[in-house]
């Protein structure tokens, strides 16, 4: 046991030395976004359509799992998937001690309301501890669901697996079910107990998330596509590869 644990964090860091840093550097920024602004709610002024702000930026993290999962494998986007977890982590216990610390909050020399003002500040920024739970167990449900099922998707095209048409129907259908549990997870752990939505509510932002997430997939598809063939050319992610493939061998 203590062998495989070993391995298992050696394997965690010759991943994170090999996987690309811009795109890894995204995907952390998606992750902490996302979960921030789901601390606001949009009104649509429709009883029966909820959402929060994180689908501003949740398409994002979708999009670099798909091309993490497709290049490096399922079993790595979700090591960085959980790594990501723990650096949002990370940065919502600092901006937690930032809400701690006296003092006053730029806005206040454009509203004026010194207690109002930095009272509402320092709560969103600190954060709450029920969104950031339920916005951390959401992720980590969609993001195993999206990872193995892209994987297992792929799986089925025999002919032309790095096809554009292979890549478009894995990153679809992973992203519509991983997103769908996303919102869904986040809805009812969060939306249904402490913002009063019904459970009406929580389907059809789960619904809505899911439809809003394929529109964008549909628009930067064929931009991840582009990005998983060039870091196959490149040799993107090869000290990974031979990590693996000397382990198995």
């Amino acid at each position: 046991m203590k062998q495989k644990i070993s391995d298992f964090f050696s394997e965690c860091g010759v991943l994170l030395r090999s996987v690309s840093p811009l795109a890894f550097a995204l995907f952390l920024l998606s992750v902490f976004a996302m979960n921030l602004l789901a601390n606001k709610s949009l009104d649509l002024s429709l009883d029966w359509l909820a959402l929060d702000c994180g689908i501003l930026v949740s398409w994002v993290a979708f999009l670099c799992m798909d091309v993490l999962t497709k290049h490096y494998g399922p079993k790595a986007a979700t090591i960085l998937s959980v790594f990501a977890i723990f650096v949002n982590l990370f940065a919502c216990f600092i901006l937690w001690l930032a809400s701690l610390i006296p003092g006053t909050w730029g806005a206040f020399y454009d509203f004026g309301e010194e207690q109002v003002i930095n009272s509402a500040l320092d709560s969103t920024i600190g954060g709450t501890w029920y969104v950031l739970l339920g916005s951390t167990a959401a992720f980590i449900v969609s993001a195993v669901v999206n990872n193995f099922s892209n994987w297992g998707i792929g799986k089925l095209f025999k002919k032309h697996p790095d096809g554009f048409l292979a890549y478009a129907c894995r990153t679809y259908l992973s992203t519509a079910v991983g997103q769908f549990c996303d919102n869904l997870v986040f809805a009812f752990l969060v939306s249904f107990f402490f913002f009063g939505w019904s459970p009406l509510q929580c389907f059809t932002c789960a619904a809505t998330g899911m439809i809003a997430e394929l529109l964008v997939e549909a628009v930067f598809s064929p931009i991840g596509y582009k990005i998983c063939n060039v870091w196959k050319k490149r040799g993107v992610g090869r000290e990974y590869f031979e990590f693996l493939s000397a382990k198995q061998g």
